[in-house]
């Protein structure tokens, strides 16, 4: 029959515990004895001192650019870099794009509207695509896409940017179908939200030309909208 017995030496000077213990070779079936040296035990009372770390900052680095990635040089340093650049590229004065911005999504790269409007400047996912935007959470992507849209909005109404805001935020069917700002009072007072910043931005800055074409506050415009459908079911609106 297997029997198990241990029995604890005191201890030795380098205050540990010997405990020895005697137990059956379940191969064997001979007794055999194992010596287990236990740690010190702590006294009661007896406090254990307190080990401080020192922090160690890792600096972040870098990865060289990879080949065939845009370089850093080339990437815009800020917004307002990206929107200068942006209203170069499509003749539009940046303090309009600014302003556009300020009111769609107060300068929010991540904005989501109830609607599914995304980014910077608000734009649906069809629009997005539309004007070329991969990402629409990519805040100079997102300026680009809203710009070009912009620019076609602009050309659509011959210059006149209470349309062309008008149809920004209620779609280019709407402002087609009314021929003037609908009267929506979100559309309504979005025109006017953007018309107020859109002076604010201007204020500080040194009075520039009109963009050529565009309308006047009080000027009216003759030109007409035509819808214009696709063979893929899209459609288009044109002005004459």
């Amino acid at each position: 029959m297997a029997a198990q017995a241990a029995d604890s030496s005191p201890a030795p000077a380098g205050g540990k515990r010997v405990t020895t213990v005697v137990r059956p070779d379940l191969r064997t079936g001979r007794l055999v004895r194992s010596v287990v040296i236990m740690p010190r035990a702590v006294p009661q009372g007896r406090a254990v001192p307190e080990v401080v770390v020192s922090p160690h900052v890792v600096r972040a680095v870098i990865p060289a650019d990879e080949p065939g990635s845009t370089p850093a040089a080339s990437m815009p340093g800020t917004l307002n870099e990206a929107v200068e650049r942006i209203a170069a590229d499509q003749q539009l004065p940046p303090a309009l794009i600014h302003s556009v911005i300020k009111v769609e999504s107060n300068y929010n790269p991540n904005a989501v509207s109830p609607k599914g409007a995304q980014g910077l400047m608000q734009l649906i996912p069809s629009t997005a695509r539309r004007f070329g935007v991969v990402d629409a959470f990519n805040p100079v992507d997102n300026i680009q896409g809203g710009a070009r849209y912009l620019k076609y909005l602009l050309d659509l109404h011959g210059g006149d940017y209470a349309l062309a805001l008008a149809a920004y935020n209620a779609g280019e069917a709407a402002v087609a179908r009314y021929g003037t700002i609908p009267p929506y009072p979100e559309t309504q007072n979005y025109v006017q939200s953007v018309a107020r910043q859109l002076q604010k931005n201007t204020a500080s800055q040194p009075k520039a030309p009109a963009p050529k074409g565009a309308a006047g506050a009080g000027e009216k415009k003759s030109t007409r909208i035509v819808e214009i459908r696709q063979p893929d079911g899209s459609v288009r609106y044109v002005s004459q």
